[in-house]
C-alpha cells in the first residue's frame, strides 16, 4: 500500500470557525434589552452612553446600530438620531407568519431532555413572577418560554432568528401591557403546551402552540388598531 504524500497532507484546507464581530455583539446586546423590555418604542439610542456602557467604540455602536436598523428594531432619523423602532399594526401579521413557522416546527419536532426542561423551567419562571405580581419579569418569563421552544430545534440560525423576533414582540407588547394583566392570559397556554411536550405529545402540543398564536395575534391586532384609531 503507497504511503501518502507528506505534501497532500499538508495541502488540505483548514476548517474556519466564524467568530462575531464586536459589533454584531453589540447588536446582541440591544437585541436582548429590547427583547427583555429594557428599550422602549421611540426611545433615543445614543451612541456615546451605549459605547461607553459596553466599553467599546462609537464607530462599533454605528455598525450594530445599522445591523439593527436593517432588522427594523430601530430607525435613523435624520439630524435627530437613532430611536428604538415604533412597530405599528400592519407589522403583526408578517411577525406572526414567521413564529408559526418557526415555533410550531420546532415544537413538532420534540427536543432534548435538557431543551425540554429549559421549557418547563420558562413555565416556573412565569409562576413566580405572576404570584409576585411583577408583570414586567413574567412577560420575560413569556419571552424565555417563546426561546426556549424554537431552541428545541437545536439550530443556531433558528436561534438568531428567534432572538430579533423576540425583541420585535416586546415592541408590539408594550402598547398590549396598558392591560395589568396581559402576560397572566398566557400562562395557563404555556403549561399547556410544555404538558403536551413532557408527555411526548408532540402533534397535541404543536396544535396548542398554533391556537396560542392566532388568539395572540388578535389580541394584539386589536390593541393596535384601537390605538390606531383613538
Amino acid at each position: 500500500m503507497a504511503t501518502p504524500d507528506p505534501a497532500l497532507r499538508t495541502a488540505a484546507p483548514r476548517l474556519r470557525v466564524a467568530v462575531p464581530s464586536v459589533a454584531e455583539r453589540v447588536a446582541d446586546e440591544l437585541r436582548l434589552q429590547l427583547a427583555e423590555g429594557a428599550l422602549l418604542p421611540g426611545a433615543r439610542l445614543t451612541e456615546s452612553t451605549i459605547a461607553e456602557d459596553l466599553g467599546v467604540s462609537r464607530n462599533t455602536v454605528r455598525e450594530a446600530f445599522a445591523e439593527l436598523a436593517s432588522e427594523r428594531l430601530v430607525v435613523r432619523q435624520p439630524n435627530r438620531g437613532v430611536f428604538v423602532a415604533s412597530l405599528g399594526a400592519g407589522d403583526i401579521h408578517d411577525v406572526y407568519t414567521v413564529r408559526r413557522a418557526i415555533e410550531v416546527s420546532a415544537l413538532r419536532g420534540g427536543g432534548s431532555p435538557e431543551a425540554v426542561a429549559a421549557v418547563r423551567a420558562a413555565v416556573e419562571e412565569g409562576k413566580r413572577a405572576a404570584a409576585a405580581g411583577d408583570e414586567e419579569a413574567l412577560g420575560s418569563a413569556n419571552q424565555h418560554f417563546h426561546g426556549a421552544i424554537v431552541a428545541l430545534a437545536g439550530s443556531r440560525r433558528l436561534n438568531s432568528m428567534m432572538a430579533q423576533v423576540l425583541a420585535e414582540m416586546r415592541l408590539f407588547f408594550h402598547k398590549a401591557t396598558v392591560d395589568g394583566q396581559f402576560y397572566h392570559h398566557y400562562l395557563r397556554d404555556n403549561e399547556a403546551i410544555c404538558v403536551a411536550l413532557e408527555a411526548g405529545e408532540l402533534d397535541r402540543a404543536a396544535e396548542l402552540l398554533l391556537a396560542y398564536l392566532d388568539r395572540s395575534e388578535d389580541n394584539l391586532a386589536d390593541v393596535h388598531g384601537e390605538a390606531g384609531t383613538g
